[in-house]
């Protein structure tokens, strides 16, 4: 067998079965991200799964991208999804990333992407805990630290603050620079045991725009885990749940996103006997098997996204959404910023004045229809978040011009 471009399908995969135009991946985009008016989303849960999963490294961000997704939210609604129905839990998974996930979907994440990233950690903390001079045996060290806290949740069903745990566990409470030079603090090892689904962050004590949780154990958050899955299950299965919200993607956009290997994003594709099309400018995508029929445009619409939403974040290849934007919408770091959306292509960014009020900072000419409806999204917003200002680390180019 010939060898295969990265780009490029499997040469097992047989020839593509159609093509996708930039055209119908936007319209695909308008519909499955529930951003079209007419597919919108009816709580947080319903967004939730419609994106697979939502971005959560700024907490308000979650609220944000779920508010664009739906008719009628406030904050408590989804508060009450993350903490008090629990039907979506936040998890370190794919890229090291926290993302909001629908709880049936966590096993998987266990199972793939949050077990490699634990794994991860647990390397670098292993080897930062001996270059600091805190035990000549990381693992060892590990080991314990992860005990000594889980034996603390473990009486404490309302969940402890990491300052609590600290204070509580001396074994942890250390503040040192390995010898690489890099800053390293002991509650890194809150941060493994949350990869590898032991603890989680509980109830939230601060506002919906600020991360102050509760760490608990994840047996008392939800209850006796389910049986565990193979990690081939898991990426299957996500991969699976990411085809239909952002499909068709290609390999290099599922080797992105996932933070995985080309071995298991192909594993996953051939299990799920995912087809090849392809895409405008030559690309390969994949599409699942009962999910080849075109999706009609679903009409004019726009929507004002938050930093890091999922959306945006979806792909690694942008282009047919961002046109010639990316460096004005994304940091150095490949972190993007807010995003103005007409139709499936962003044609801008949004950012706030010191009362609140919502404007739109545009890269391209749009028409008069298009203005239009940016602008009563950008009045949706400046009512909804009522003179509250969101605040984020995360600025664009755009947004700071």
């Amino acid at each position: 067998m010939a060898k295969t471009s990265p780009r490029t399908a499997p040469e097992s995969a047989g020839p593509p079965v159609r093509h996708v135009t930039d055209r119908e991946r936007r319209a695909r985009l308008a519909v499955r991200h529930a951003l079209a008016p007419a597919f919108r989303a009816g709580s947080p849960r319903a967004v939730t799964e419609a994106m697979t999963v939502l971005h959560a490294t700024e907490p308000a961000t979650v609220h944000l991208s779920c508010h664009a997704r739906t008719t009628a939210l406030t904050t408590a609604d989804v508060d009450h999804a993350l903490h008090t129905d629990r039907g979506l839990v936040k998890q370190l998974a794919m890229r090291r990333t926290l993302f909001v996930f629908p709880r049936d979907l966590l096993p998987a994440a266990w199972a793939g992407p949050s077990a490699r990233v634990a794994a991860t950690e647990r390397a670098r903390i292993v080897a930062d805990t001996v270059k600091a001079g805190l035990a000549g045996d990381g693992h060892a060290w590990l080991d314990r630290a992860r005990a000594e806290v889980v034996d603390l949740l473990a009486t404490a069903a309302d969940g402890r603050t990491a300052q609590e745990i600290r204070r509580a566990l001396p074994l942890i409470d250390v503040k040192v620079s390995a010898a690489s030079g890099v800053p390293w603090a002991a509650s890194r090892v809150l941060t493994q045991l949350g990869a590898s689904g032991d603890i989680v962050r509980g109830v939230n004590g601060a506002g919906w725009y600020t991360s102050r949780p509760r760490w608990t154990l994840m047996r008392h958050w939800l209850g006796d885990p389910p049986a565990a899955l193979a990690p081939a299950d898991g990426y299957r299965e996500i991969v699976r749940r990411w085809l239909y919200t952002f499909g068709p993607g290609t390999e290099d956009d599922l080797l992105w996103w996932l933070g995985a290997t080309r071995t298991i994003v192909r594993a996953a594709l051939a299990g799920l006997g995912a087809l090849p099309v392809t895409l405008d400018g030559g690309t390969t995508g994949w599409l699942l098997p009962d999910d080849l029929d075109e999706v009609t445009d679903p009409g004019p619409w726009a929507a004002l996204l938050p930093v890091l939403d999922a959306t945006v974040m979806g792909w690694r290849d942008r282009d047919f959404y961002l046109g010639p934007h990316r460096d004005q919408l994304f940091d150095r770091r490949g972190n993007a910023g807010t995003t103005a959306w007409v139709n499936g292509r962003v044609v801008g960014c949004w950012v706030q004045d010191p009362a609140g009020l919502v404007s739109l900072r545009l890269l391209e000419r749009v028409t008069p229809t298009e203005q239009r409806l940016l602008d009563e999204q950008a009045q949706r917003l400046t009512a909804w978040l009522g003179g509250f200002r969101v605040g984020s680390v995360y600025s664009s180019p755009a947004m700071k011009s």
